[in-house]
């Protein structure tokens, strides 16, 4: 098989999957396929709910084509799977949708078939969940470079995904793609297909075991060095330090490495390290260290709740019944995804405290919010407020006026402000 013969599907179009069909779609005819018919109808339209394709965008994509029927995609000889991998209420990995997809794919795979995970998983996990049952559904053996390529059989690559939801300086073509494949021959040609919409070039990683840890460990990373930064954020505050005035005065070193603290939710950094850990105690090593850290991000909406009553109490604020705004639902500014938001922990925290809370978020769909959390989103702020938790990054917020602020909170109040976003003349906590 060469390059020009291949015929592309993608397996799943969320915020993954659609930018890279997009992307195709200008290059190559590729097909997109999800489970979700009212996705589908909507992309069909132009329209992407998750923001990270625009219209124009996917108009442009002129050789792209949608299906909801996994036998449209029976032409197709190279798949790319883009599907969720979240975890479950215990903190394991929930391989549920990996593994749909996966059956889906093997009951159309054919000889000579290549298929690409792009979800992230722990080491180990595209031979060693994927592969077994593509096997079994297909009837046709995965060749790699310990089985005899004579055999009729498939090939399997692992190209992890790096999209940044709501980022729109590091967007899929301008970050480096690490490929990988079951056979040097494969990998070289998943590399030539990458290299067909990654402008700033790809790196061939020397088996699909390394390409899959690469991944895993690069928001493991990030998540310790934020669980850092929150204990330290802890320590300050109760020292009666500004922690992101000791953050700037460090910063002026040259190998310091600028983290700050916060909430850490999303389908990655709070996820991810999850995936690891899990191999890892399946192997019979007991990781220390990234557990901890997991558990000082997971403490961090308990520690804002705990730490706004206590400020409100002391500002003979009555908690009981008090009406509390939080501003922002999302995971992250300036977008609308609320997956695994801790931000939901603040507001059931709060609710126990018997306060009634309202959260505002003008990026978020009332629907999903509603769908996901059953949690109401208020369409606009007509009420005074005894205490406002600035919880989310968003533009809007930043640049809210101080006279806009002060006329959503009572005469007596407390405002928080997780994000550093508001100006130093208003009375605030910090986180």
């Amino acid at each position: 098989m060469d390059l020009k013969k291949l015929k592309v599907s993608i397996i799943g179009l969320g915020y993954v999957g659609l930018p890279l069909a997009v992307a195709f779609g200008k290059h190559r005819h590729v097909i997109g396929y999800d489970i979700n018919s009212s996705r589908i109808e909507d992309l069909k339209e132009n329209i992407d709910k998750t923001l990270e394709t625009t219209e124009e965008e996917l108009k442009n994509a002129k050789l792209l084509t949608f299906a909801t029927n996994i036998n449209d995609l029976a032409n197709s000889n190279c798949f790319i799977v883009t599907v969720p991998t979240p975890i479950d209420s215990h903190n394991k990995p929930n391989l549920k949708p990996l593994i749909k997809a996966t059956e889906q794919v093997a009951k159309i795979l054919k000889t000579g078939d290549i298929v690409i995970y792009e979800s992230t998983v722990f080491p180990g996990a595209t031979e060693e969940i994927c592969v077994p049952i593509l096997e079994k559904i297909s009837g046709l053996s995965f060749i790699d470079e310990s089985k005899d390529h004579s055999e009729p059989g498939f090939y399997c690559g692992y190209s992890p995904e790096r999209i940044n939801p709501g980022d729109k300086e590091h967007r899929l073509s301008t970050i480096t793609k690490v490929v990988s494949g079951s056979t040097p021959k494969i990998t070289n040609l998943i590399d030539e297909l990458y290299k067909e919409i990654i402008t700033v070039g790809t790196y061939k990683a020397e088996s699909i075991k390394v390409a899959e840890a690469a991944k895993v460990i690069e928001n493991t990373q990030r998540d310790l060095n934020i669980a850092l930064i929150n204990e330290l954020a802890m320590i300050f505050n109760k020292l009666g330090i500004d922690t992101n005035s000791v953050l700037e005065a460090a910063g002026t070193k040259w190998n310091f490495l600028k983290f700050y603290p916060g909430l850490v939710g999303g389908h990655c950094i709070g996820v991810d390290p999850y995936y690891l850990t899990h191999k890892a105690e399946e192997i019979g090593h007991e990781p220390l260290v990234i557990l901890s850290g997991r558990k000082v991000n997971d403490q961090m909406s308990t520690y804002v709740s705990s730490t706004l009553i206590k400020k409100m109490i002391q500002s003979g604020i009555k908690v009981n019944n008090a009406n509390i705004l939080i501003m922002g639902l999302a995971f992250k500014e300036n977008c609308p995804d609320i997956r695994n938001t801790k931000i939901v922990d603040i507001y059931d925290e709060l609710i126990s405290y018997d306060c009634i809370v309202d959260i505002y978020d003008p990026w978020v769909s009332p629907i999903t919010a509603e769908e996901e959390y059953g949690i109401s989103i208020i369409p606009e702020i007509n009420n005074r407020y005894d205490a406002i938790i600035f919880a989310v990054a968003h533009r809007e917020f930043a640049q809210m006026p101080i006279s806009q602020i002060l006329d959503f909170s009572k005469e007596n109040h407390v405002i928080y402000d997780l994000k550093n976003i508001l100006d130093k003349n208003i009375s605030h906590l910090k986180l």
